[in-house]
């Protein structure tokens, strides 16, 4: 089976979003999932390396994946929005994805920024089969996680200066489950080193879920 990839534009609440849809490469897909993007206005983009290794894994374990392009971001329309806008862009990407596949239970994923921008998403809305929140920080509240009834997986550098490994497993042990927390051995916030076990770790985290795990 040939791997379809697509690079498309869809409609965001500030103009048009660039985006990149992309189906497995050996299976139909048996699961739709959006990937969001590190802060834009640190360089994040949908190309971004960690982003590009979370969605292969997804791919592998079975994802059509949707990356998009913030607002203000590459071809994306629109001015940077202080992460509120950038929340509504990604319910527009979702609401897209899950026209385009209604048969398939969908999935949130994002780095960084990114990460919080779907869990804020995922917990609100309800529905999605698991939140993926890779490189979380901890340095902003993370009071509504509390609560999430969603099924969380958290993926995590061991040297993340951004979201330190006893700082999150502090945050972690208080949330409602079910729920994940990954360590991947790596040099830093952006998984310097351990680029090829992040993305192993995605696909066996997703194998869990798949199983019933928590």
């Amino acid at each position: 089976m040939a791997r379809r990839i697509e690079s498309l534009f869809l409609e965001g609440p500030a103009g048009r979003l660039e985006a990149q849809l992309e189906e497995p490469e050996d299976q139909a897909p048996r699961l739709a999932a959006l990937v969001c993007h590190p802060h834009p206005l640190h360089g994040g983009t949908m190309h971004n390396k960690v982003v590009y290794r979370v969605a292969r894994g997804l791919r592998h374990a079975g994802a059509v994946v949707l990356r998009f392009n913030f607002r203000g971001v590459g071809g994306s329309e629109g001015e940077h929005a202080h992460m509120t806008g950038e929340i509504e862009d990604a319910r527009a990407a979702l609401a897209w994805l899950r026209r385009r596949y209604p048969e398939l239970p969908f999935a949130l994923a994002g780095f960084s920024f990114g990460a919080r921008v779907i869990t804020r998403l995922g917990c609100a809305m309800g529905g999605a089969r698991f939140l993926m929140a890779v490189g979380h920080s901890t340095q902003r509240g993370s009071e509504y996680l509390e609560s999430c009834p969603a099924s969380k997986i958290f993926i995590q550098s061991t040297h993340d200066e951004f979201g330190p490994r006893a700082q999150l497993e502090a945050m972690v042990a208080g949330l409602a489950g079910p729920k994940q927390l990954i360590w991947i051995e790596a040099a830093d916030h952006f998984f310097a080193g351990g680029l090829e076990e992040l993305e192993a770790a995605v696909g066996n985290a997703v194998a869990v879920v798949e199983g019933g795990g928590s």
